[in-house]
């Protein structure tokens, strides 16, 4: 049986989470991605470095025609190349996929279809609108109407979908949406039938309009809002006021800046997505090797001449590991010096390795891993590892030294500060100039300095100005400080889970005293 060429896979109506374990393992093994321009961009980051990638949504430098994409498909999958081809929502609903797939049925190419989470029944849920409930009808009714600009509604027997007495999803462009409004009534709809209408469905800036259809209507013909939504008609809408929990979240609609590298960015989207924050990835540092990577890879292989190895962030850890392990090693070999973690965050990094450190400092200052290493006595004669980044200070290791340590200083990773930010959407310059990103997130004196090289010292500051600073601990709270931006939220630990419930403290303490 031949193996499928070309993979359909639905990814939700626009949280990047909504994406099946099927259809992410399919976009992991992929050889091209092709994606429409509603597909979620942070779904682009889990394909293989060397994908290629595709845009052929209307906002592509080159817009192709439906035509073209088939084609494309069928010319990738002939090259022995597997593709997957991002859809949003669900491939079969209200989509060209099935048109797609026809033709390479009839190109002899074969293909497999993985089901999305339809927007007709994610958006609803999302807003705490269930399409279906015990006494709320038998029926659900899915009606196109989302493609195009037209102002016709599409031609539906609205009346006889009212004898159903169901519930009514219709996938509403932006000129259609109050002509159906008008149309449900014209036909005999009851002028108090409930209803929800839904903009930007499943994402941070997610707005829901709930009333009458009678209500609906004066608001959607009073605004000036162009976009698409889902409109939900019938009982169920009137439980959302009891069932929503999408936009109640402590940071449902907030827009924060974060500025680590791609790779470690991660946990903090992660964490910040799931509070209901729009995580906004801007980084302005990057971790390379360090030029010469001769001195961390004679530590590494023999760690047994030290007393103690003092790790002083997690792009340390990692480093030092990698390190470790060429030459067929592995953690066996630490079982001689004690480790100390500076902070919890690095900690956890080396938990990650399921290595356990045997102190960690009270206090993030050099003072503290003396103390630490000491243990009560001293660190005279003691042989003391620091792997470090190329720019870190050297005051940990000036301050063991001054103490009698023996201490060997090697650079484990170099951080790169960057020019410029990608060049890609958002505009990060034009939010902060309008006062659209509500938090700014440092986690590292280095991502400090790289945000003010990228934009100028002077102007940093006064952009800063306009919107919440939040860093991580105290070292990063000082090099924005020395820069003249102000702080406003910095934890007590310096992990990322601190950072974040900092954040969330801080504008539930605003709330509370307004």
């Amino acid at each position: 049986m031949k193996q499928s060429a070309v993979f359909f896979i639905g990814t939700g109506p626009g949280d990047p989470r909504l994406i099946t374990v099927y259809g992410l393992d399919c976009l992991r093994t992929a050889d091209v991605v092709v994606y429409d321009h509603l597909v979620p961009r942070r779904l682009l980051s889990y394909a293989r470095p060397d994908a290629e990638l595709i845009d052929v949504g209307p906002a592509a430098p080159q817009a192709m025609a439906q035509e073209a994409i088939s084609y494309l498909l069928a010319e990738k999958a002939r090259e022995g190349k597997v593709v997957a081809r991002l859809k949003w929502g669900d491939p079969f609903v209200f989509d060209r996929g099935g048109e797609e797939a026809l033709f390479l049925h009839e190109q002899h190419v074969p293909f497999e279809v993985v089901p999305g989470v339809p927007a007709g029944t994610g958006v609803p849920a999302y807003a705490g609108v269930p399409v279906s409930y015990p006494g709320a009808g038998d029926t659900i009714t899915l009606v196109r109407g989302y493609e195009d600009e037209h102002r016709t509604p599409p031609e539906v027997d609205w009346a006889s979908l009212m004898r159903l007495d169901g519930t009514v999803v219709c996938y509403a462009g932006a000129y259609q949406l109050p002509r159906i409004l008008d149309a449900l009534r014209a036909a005999g709809w009851p002028a108090d039938t409930q209803a929800a209408v839904i903009y930007n469905g499943t994402l941070p800036n997610q707005e829901t309009l709930s009333g009458t259809i009678a209500e609906l209507a004066t608001m959607v013909h009073d605004s000036r809002r162009r976009a698409p939504a889902i409109l939900v008609v019938g009982r169920v809408a009137g439980l959302r006021e009891h069932l929503r929990w999408y936009d109640v979240r402590p940071l449902f609609g907030r827009r924060v800046l974060v500025t680590r590298p791609p790779e470690q960015a991660g946990e903090l989207v992660d964490r910040l997505t799931a509070l209901g924050a729009e995580a906004i990835e801007a980084p302005v540092i990057r971790i390379a090797p360090p030029e010469d990577r001769g001195p961390l890879l004679a530590a590494a292989a023999t760690p047994a001449a030290f007393d103690w190895i003092v790790f002083t962030s997690a792009n340390a850890v990692d480093a030092f590991m990698q390190a470790l392990v060429e030459g067929g090693r592995d953690v066996r070999i630490l079982h001689g010096p004690k480790l100390c973690a500076v902070g919890p965050g690095t900690a956890d990094r080396l938990a990650h390795y399921g290595i356990k450190v045997d102190r960690i400092p009270d206090e993030f200052r050099a003072e503290g891993v003396v103390k630490a290493i000491a243990g009560g006595g001293r660190v005279d004669g003691l042989r003391v590892l620091l792997p470090r980044a190329d720019i870190g200070r050297e005051v940990i290791a000036g301050e063991l030294r001054r103490g009698g340590a023996i201490v060997s200083d090697v650079v484990a990773y170099r951080t790169v500060i960057e020019d410029r930010l990608p060049e890609r959407d958002p505009d990060v310059y034009g939010m902060l100039l309008q006062g659209r990103i509500d938090v700014v997130t440092f986690t590292s004196g280095s991502a400090v300095r790289g945000f003010a090289r990228i934009f100028g010292a002077e102007q940093a500051t006064d952009l800063l100005k306009q919107t919440v600073v939040a860093v991580i601990g105290p070292t990063t709270g000082e090099a924005a400080r020395q820069l003249g931006i102000p702080v406003a939220v910095q934890p007590t630990t310096s992990t990322i889970p601190a950072l974040v419930d900092a954040i969330v403290a801080h504008y539930a303490s605003a709330k509370n005293t307004q």
